[in-house]
C-alpha cells in the first residue's frame, strides 16, 4: 500500500506525515496518519477525529485506540488521524483560521482556501484507500450530546453497521452538503458518525463507548487481534427517526433537571429559567414523550437557545431509563 509517497509493506505499522501548510511564523505543521496494515488481506477502515479542532472527545477515542495498540489489525489496515483540523487543535477552535467549517467545504479545492486545501489533500491522498470510516465528533459549545451514532435513512448496510457499533442512539439525519459524511457516501465510503460529549471537554464515558463500539466495529470485519475482548452494551440501541429542539422562551440562568439518555413524559419539568433578581422562574416542559440526547449545560442562556434535544419518533424501543 502506497499512501502520501510511503510505501506500507504487509505487517508493518507506520506514522506519515500530511503537511499542506505552515503557521503564520514559519514553523512546519504536520497531521500524523498512522497506519498499520496486517499480513492477511482484509477491509480498510479509517478512524479520524478532530475536523473541529476543539471537539477533543474524538480525538481521546482515536488516541485511546493507538494506545492500546487496537488499530494493529488482524487483517486488513487500519488508518487513524486523531487531529484532522490540527490548526483548529491549536487554537482550541472549531474553525480553521480564514473562520470556514471544515466540515462544509468538501470536496475542496487544490488552490482555495485553508480549509479546503485540507479537505482536497484527505480527498486526493488518504480516501481513496478506504472502504469504511467512523468520524468522531462531539456537541457545541456547552451542548453536551448522548453517545450516538448518525447515518442517512434508507441506508441498510449503514444500519447494519450501526447496530454492530451499537451506541446508545441511533440517529436518522440526511446528509449534509459539502460534509466530509457526503463526500465519503460519494466516493462509495461507508461512513458513520459518531457524536458524544461536548466541546473542549474529555467525558470517560463517552470515551468508553466509542472506543468499545469502534472494537465491535474492527471484531466484525475479522480486524480485532484477539486478545482484545468485545463488550456487550448494556442495553440495546434506540434508533431515531425524529427529533426536536427545545428552546427557551426567555433569557436567563438555566437551571438543569434531567441528564442526557433518560426518557422524559410529555409535560414533563425539563428545567428552570430564572431571571438573576428572584423575581421570575419558568419552568421548561416536554412537548412530547422522548429521550433526551442532547443537553445545553451552560448556566446562562438567552431566548431562543436551544436547550434540549428531544425524540419525537423511536423506531427500536428498549426498557426505558426514567429520569
Amino acid at each position: 500500500m502506497k499512501i502520501l509517497d510511503e510505501i506500507i509493506h504487509p505487517g508493518e505499522t507506520k506514522i506519515l506525515n500530511l503537511e499542506i501548510a505552515r503557521l503564520h511564523t514559519a514553523t512546519k505543521l504536520k497531521i500524523p496518519v498512522v497506519v498499520s496494515k496486517s499480513k492477511q488481506e482484509g477491509p480498510t477502515v479509517l478512524l479520524s477525529a478532530g475536523l473541529h479542532g476543539d471537539e477533543l472527545n474524538g480525538v481521546d477515542i482515536v488516541r485511546q485506540i493507538i494506545h492500546k495498540g487496537i488499530n494493529v489489525p488482524a487483517k486488513g489496515t487500519i488508518i487513524c488521524i486523531p487531529v484532522i483540523n490540527i490548526f483548529g487543535f491549536i487554537n482550541k477552535s472549531r474553525e480553521f483560521p480564514d473562520g470556514r467549517d471544515m466540515n462544509r467545504i468538501f470536496p475542496g479545492s487544490k488552490s482555495g482556501s485553508l480549509a479546503g486545501r485540507f479537505a482536497y489533500h484527505l480527498i486526493q491522498y488518504i480516501l481513496p484507500h478506504v472502504d469504511y470510516a467512523i468520524d468522531f465528533h462531539a456537541g457545541g459549545q456547552s451542548r453536551f450530546n448522548a453517545p450516538q451514532i448518525r447515518i442517512a435513512p434508507n441506508q441498510s448496510e449503514l444500519k447494519e453497521l450501526a447496530e454492530i457499533f451499537s451506541p446508545p442512539f441511533l440517529l436518522y439525519s440526511s446528509q449534509i452538503a459539502g460534509s466530509f459524511r457526503n463526500a465519503c457516501a460519494k466516493l462509495g465510503i461507508k461512513m458513520l458518525l459518531f457524536e458524544g460529549g461536548k466541546s473542549m471537554d474529555i467525558n470517560a464515558e463517552v470515551s468508553t463507548a466509542g472506543v468499545e463500539g469502534a472494537k465491535r466495529f474492527l471484531n466484525h470485519f475479522g480486524m480485532l487481534q484477539k486478545k482484545f475482548v468485545t463488550e456487550k452494551p448494556s442495553a440495546p440501541m434506540i434508533a431515531i427517526s425524529q427529533s426536536v429542539w427545545i428552546r427557551a422562551k426567555k433569557s436567563g440562568l438555566l437551571h438543569d433537571q434531567v441528564k442526557t439518555g433518560v426518557f422524559v413524559e410529555k409535560g414533563q419539568t425539563l428545567a428552570f429559567i430564572s431571571d438573576p433578581y428572584g423575581k421570575e422562574n419558568t419552568a421548561v416542559k416536554a412537548p412530547n414523550s422522548g429521550y433526551i440526547i442532547n443537553v445545553n449545560d451552560s448556566p446562562i442562556v438567552y431566548q431562543g437557545d436551544a436547550i434540549f434535544h428531544l425524540s419525537k419518533n423511536i423506531v427500536h424501543e428498549q426498557e426505558r431509563v426514567k429520569s
